[in-house]
């Protein structure tokens, strides 16, 4: 998604109409940017009211959201006074503002956190743009955004970072240091953005509150100190990003409404749950109004198009399956869902009726298969597709009518790159397409390379569609053109420090027309 030097427009186009903008979940007001227009009369706020700072996200070839969250006392609930608060937004071609783009006024609500989500229409395609908020006397850092390229182009080339599983506890969030470096177009986080277990004083870093978190309030203060990560916070800043969630958000391996742990948490007891972690969740993220929680349901599966180079569906495997098998005979029950049957048609047409060269997949848990038994015999994680192999097999023979299929993953910790087969039960089934597990951000710490080898190592034997294994904390790049994805796999060499150095462990390619994944 690449803009022009500066991302600037031509001379002639320094002021242009715009369509419409609208803050998500709260009143608004737009206007083309006219220099000395009339400010919103201001009742002074705290200082550090901006103390989250800025994000971008889900980004159209017009428009884009740009989020933040008014909170000067960000791990006490946000410290703001219980009133409507108006903020103040502005977009402009250039990071100094002289060149202004749109301007608007939108309402910080207490029933919402004081999260404020504008959903800007009537931007370029394919540019780059910087933004900022206003409220209260007070003006928030400068945040860059991006467009999503003209939906005819085809030939505009895509950097994506994939991200998941950051736990405070676990490590600091270093990697993002190199990620800003590298400065893709986008980020695709695809779950684990808090974690909700309790403080622990064994931590690197303690999580705030007294346990885990349940009611609002818990949730809104767990947020708020992940969101205070210098680190994270600068990503944020920096590029747009897409957003889904996994179990940690709300309570581990949750599966729809059933909690892991059902004789300790009633039904209603865990909606509320629910209720609470879903709207904490969108107060946080920078997402459309489509994703305003109503009460313990939250729509999350959408669709992103960067011209006709690649789709990408961003599905949610959380709150339409089927609690978890617990043997193998049940991994094979076809009635068992991971996507509901909604969401698997929604899937299904997207990526039949799809144009784009490149067809990717955001799956919030490992799709290809991971036998823990060496030898004779089958051993799965549930949790994950191996436990609704019925559905996953019938998807991955859908994969043989798609071009280029690509899954991107995360949850499982580690680096583990796979060629997906149609049928995992025969190793000489057909390879149908590509998952690019991505290395966790920080959770699972500074992990023992050598004890993860002593462990994993003898079981590639048995996943013979394994093309990279590894344990170090990081990320993986993705330079997608018409002709190959290329995936570099960016890793660190600690998370018990503030400051790390960041090297690339590996990079792989997937060729158009060629399914699987090959060394570069």
């Amino acid at each position: 998604m690449p803009a022009g030097p500066n991302g600037s427009a031509s001379p002639g186009r320094r002021r242009f109409l715009a369509v419409g903008a609208a803050a998500v979940g709260a009143a608004a007001t737009s206007q083309l940017w006219l220099p000395g227009a009339a400010r919103a009369a201001e009742a002074p706020l705290p200082e550090g009211v901006f103390s989250l700072g800025v994000a971008s996200g889900d980004p159209l070839p017009d428009g884009v959201v740009l989020w933040t969250r008014l909170a000067p006392e960000p791990l006490a609930g946000g410290g703001m006074p219980d009133r409507v608060v108006q903020v103040e937004w502005e977009i402009a071609q250039d990071e100094r503002f002289r060149t202004g783009v749109r301007r608007g006024t939108a309402q910080a609500r207490p029933e919402y956190g004081h999260s404020v989500h504008v959903d800007v229409r009537g931007l370029r395609p394919g540019r780059v743009y910087w933004y900022r908020f206003r409220a209260g006397g007070r003006l928030s850092r400068v945040g860059r955004t991006r467009t999503a390229p003209q939906p005819l182009s085809s030939r505009t080339p895509l950097r994506l970072a994939l991200a998941s599983c950051q736990n405070w506890q676990q490590g600091y969030f270093t990697p993002y240091a190199d990620m800003y470096a590298q400065d893709p177009d986008v980020v695709l986080f695809v779950g684990d953005y808090i974690y909700e277990s309790a403080p622990s004083a064994t931590a690197l870093r303690r999580h705030e509150g007294s346990g885990e978190p349940y009611s609002l309030v818990q949730y809104r203060n767990r947020y708020a100190q992940y969101r205070g990560d210098p680190d994270l916070q600068r990503m944020h800043a920096h590029v747009p990003w897409v957003v889904t969630f996994d179990d940690h958000e709300v309570d581990n391996d949750f599966a729809g409404e059933i909690p892991q742990d059902p004789d300790k948490q009633t039904h209603a007891a865990f909606v509320n749950r629910l209720t609470a972690a879903y709207q904490a969740y969108y107060e946080h993220m920078p997402v459309r109004a489509t994703s305003i929680p109503n009460g313990p349901h939250i729509r999350m599966y959408r669709r992103f198009r960067f011209g006709r180079l690649a789709r990408l569906n961003v599905l949610d495997t959380r709150q339409y399956r089927s609690d978890q098998a617990t043997g193998q005979a049940g991994a094979h029950d076809p009635s068992l869902t991971m996507l509901g049957a909604e969401q698997k048609r929604w899937l299904l047409d997207s990526l039949h009726g799809s144009d784009a060269r490149w067809n990717l997949v955001a799956s919030q848990i490992m799709m290809a298969e991971t036998d823990l038994l060496p030898g004779v015999g089958k051993k799965w994680y549930y949790d994950a597709w191996d436990g609704y192999q019925a559905e996953r097999n019938a998807l991955l023979a859908e994969f043989r009518r798609v071009r280029n299929p690509v899954v991107l993953t995360g949850d499982r910790h580690l680096t583990m790159i796979s060629d997906l087969r149609e049928d995992f039960a025969d190793p000489a089934s057909a390879v149908v397409g590509a998952e690019f597990v991505g290395a966790s951000v920080s959770s699972g710490g500074d992990q023992d390379q050598a004890a993860f080898h002593a462990q994993w190592d003898p079981l590639k034997g048995d996943n013979p569609h394994w093309k990279l294994i590894d344990a170090h904390r990081g990320y993986h790049l993705f330079d997608i053109r018409p002709d190959a994805v290329e995936a570099r796999v960016r890793v660190v060499d600690t998370v018990r420090k503030p400051k790390a150095t960041a090297r690339t462990l590996a990079t792989l390619r997937v060729s158009d027309g060629r399914p699987g994944v090959r060394p570069a």
